[in-house]
């Protein structure tokens, strides 16, 4: 039986959460996937081929991605490049994890862990 609920497939392991956020814009191939999370951590994440496709292949059977047939330019793409998107309980799922992080940066600034008082 399927996993319906968000919260049960918390918590996100950093590639796969990384993975979920550069989907939730638009579709993308492997590579693409990896030079997105590279460039939106400024190189401080960087996605190997064995990570990424081993936790795609994760998600695929989980539901959270799905691959798709289309293609942004065909007559400018490789054809055999597999392009992916994020299903609807895959964003659901990104959400309650952004929520569950959100929650500890929450915690970690009443803390005083981070914020202007941590100098």
């Amino acid at each position: 039986m399927p996993v319906t609920d968000p919260e049960a497939q918390l918590p996100l392991t950093p590639a796969t959460f990384h993975i979920l956020l550069a989907l939730a814009d638009e579709e993308r191939h492997g590579y693409a996937i990896m030079q997105e999370v590279a460039e939106r951590t400024d190189g401080a994440v960087k996605l190997g081929p064995g990570t990424l496709y081993g936790s795609l292949k994760r998600l695929l059977e989980q539901g959270l991605v799905e691959e798709s047939d289309e293609r942004a330019d065909p007559a400018l793409d490789d054809e055999r490049r597999r392009y992916y998107r994020i299903t609807r309980f895959g964003m659901s799922v990104a959400r309650a994890e952004a929520r569950r992080l959100e929650a500890l940066v929450r915690s970690a600034r009443q803390k005083k862990l981070i914020g202007r008082a941590t100098a």
